[in-house]
């Protein structure tokens, strides 16, 4: 049994606590999920399905009460990716390649198991370790996620937040998994530039940024893009281009010159060069007592497209939904109540 603590974050139709393991003191998260709002029956799916892939967040139970499911989760005590990014003193463009690499790589994985993210975005994406190394990081929250199961493998329901989202997936098209491609390629552009490829800030105009990544108007001009090599100007340019059918796979991108040969990569600072937080934080001032980093900005724009007690858990055994889910699935690693 695991006792829940403080709130750690907030989704449309979650909760997501700090929580213990009463036996072993071992920390987690449950992501506490209204029943009557919300089906996570394709979440829990595949996180326990795909959940074992490194730098994808790991899914240890699944309790549910008469009004919520709760999923416990590995805790990511590290933080949100771009917050560490830009409280480090310095973070180079080989960093930046060595993230992008194992980013690509569980992306890699999850679309080679015909599994779309759909909402690939800074809030998710997390480093498990507190030392922030990239080999610790992790993919979260799986609720917009969707197993391909039509024969020519399109999605057609419309996902996504602000401005990761691709223009396949604006225009109501079919889509495919390439729309996680191009949220990488907005991250990638984030994490060199410390600027958004689609956004001046906050309070842009939902229109007008739609219609910006609409057309795919990127430019990599100014000082923030000075020092940066030419092989991750062309792989930002690949994964950002407004053709679906011209983007590389993840798989292609793990194949990529400037993801094979990192070791190579300059190691020319990048954040005392562009994430000054200070200047960050002065652009995307919203108001006199309140403002924002790159982060906060790329989340609220990102917001405006889209669409608190303790719970008394039950056991495992007595969960509807994970006797539906664990018939047909070997046990994995699941915590004893």
């Amino acid at each position: 049994m695991t006792t829940p603590f403080q709130e750690v974050g907030t989704g449309t139709f979650s909760v997501v606590r700090r929580c213990v393991m009463k036996t072993t003191k071992r920390e987690f998260v449950v992501k506490i999920i209204k029943k009557a709002a919300c089906d996570p029956s394709e979440e829990v799916d595949i996180l326990l399905r795909h959940g074992h892939h490194p730098h994808i967040v790991k899914l240890f139970d699944v309790y549910e009460d008469d009004t919520h499911v709760n999923l416990v989760l590995e805790y990511c005590r590290g933080g949100e990716m771009l917050d560490r990014i830009l409280s480090k003193k310095t973070f180079t463009e080989r960093e930046a390649a060595a993230t992008m690499a194992n980013l690509a790589s569980a992306v890699s994985y999850l679309h080679s198991n015909q599994v779309a993210h759909r909402d690939l975005k800074p809030s998710n994406i997390m480093y498990a370790s507190s030392s922030c190394e990239s080999d610790s990081l992790r993919i979260i929250d799986f609720g917009f996620a969707k197993q391909s199961r039509a024969e020519n493998g399109m999605l057609m329901t419309p996902c996504y937040t602000a401005q990761f989202v691709a223009p396949e997936v604006l225009k109501r098209q079919g889509y495919d998994r390439s729309c996680d491609v191009w949220s990488l390629g907005v991250l990638l552009y984030a994490m060199l530039s410390g600027q958004t490829p689609f956004a001046m800030g906050p309070n842009d105009p939902a229109d007008e940024i739609l219609k910006r990544v609409g057309e795919g108007r990127v430019t990599m001009e100014g000082k923030a893009w000075m020092e940066i090599s030419d092989n991750a100007k062309d792989l930002v340019q690949k994964l950002l281009d407004v053709d679906a059918s011209r983007r590389p796979s993840a798989k292609q991108i793990l194949q990529h010159p400037w993801i094979t040969h990192r070791n190579s990569v300059p190691t020319n600072t990048i954040v005392n060069n562009v994430y000054n937080v200070e200047s960050v934080k002065v652009r995307y001032q919203l108001n006199d007592s309140f403002t924002m980093t790159l982060q906060g900005a790329l989340e609220q724009t990102y917001r405006a497209l889209t669409t608190t007690s303790s719970v008394n858990l039950r056991p495992v055994n007595a969960s509807a939904l994970a006797k539906r889910r664990l018939t047909q699935l070997p046990k994995m690693g699941m915590c004893s109540s």
